[in-house]
């Protein structure tokens, strides 16, 4: 007997281990699964915007913490900022803005070249945007609307001068109070910062440009015979 003994406590204790681990992995929670959201520009190019032959270099956006990230930003009541569960940007506020300006320049075909700063392009200009808003905004209502605000400054590089500075503001209402709906304010409510965005630029800075033309090369001089 003494021989089985040690045999019996053994399993009795694993038995007992077994039936504490059993509880703990059930209180672990499951992860939600995540929904990716992209709001889409879709910026058509106006027939008064001018072609220009300068270059623009687009720097990452600033904004703050919270809206730096992936999470998307709600405010149902002034004061107050909570996220949606269950769903994020599938980039970054300021990543999702500079592509989507990026994109409309390009597609646009009225300007030189324009890049992201560090892609080699030499910028004669560049556009520095500050997001002050990218939340859906509750403002007392029962639906939220889709809430952004850029403040956006050309800069001259040549003179390090800054060309001029534009506040680009849009409150979208969402058809209903689903993340899905949101989303798709905040596509309505991008597509229209940026077709404002990219016109006042191209304006202001081909404006600078006739003011302030860069200066002719001088021509060398014949070598003496």
């Amino acid at each position: 007997m003494s021989r089985t003994t040690p045999v019996r406590s053994i399993a009795a204790l694993a038995l007992s281990m077994l039936m504490l681990a059993l509880p703990a992995c059930s209180i672990v929670p499951k992860k939600e699964p995540l929904s990716l959201y992209a709001p889409e520009a879709k910026v058509t190019p106006d027939p008064s915007w001018p072609t220009v032959q300068w270059q623009l270099q687009l720097p990452r956006p600033h904004a703050s913490e919270l809206l730096d990230s992936p999470r998307i930003v709600v405010r149902p009541a002034e004061g107050e900022l909570q996220v949606y569960h269950g769903a994020v940007w599938a980039e970054p506020a300021p990543d999702l803005v500079q592509d989507a300006v990026l994109e409309a320049f390009e597609d646009s075909g009225r300007i030189g070249g324009v890049g992201r700063r560090g892609t080699g392009i030499a910028g004669d200009y560049e556009l520095l945007l500050d997001i002050r808003h990218f939340e859906s905004d509750y403002a007392g209502g029962s639906t939220p609307n889709a809430d952004i605000e850029i403040v956006a400054k050309l800069v001259a590089n040549r003179t390090n001068m800054v060309v001029a500075t534009r506040t680009l503001h849009q409150r979208v209402p969402a058809n209903g109070t689903a993340v899905g709906e949101v989303t798709r304010a905040f596509g309505t409510a991008m597509t229209n910062v940026v077709q404002e965005l990219v016109g006042w630029a191209l304006v202001e800075g081909e404006k600078y440009e006739k003011a302030n033309p860069p200066p002719v090369p001088a021509m060398p001089k014949p070598a003496k015979p």
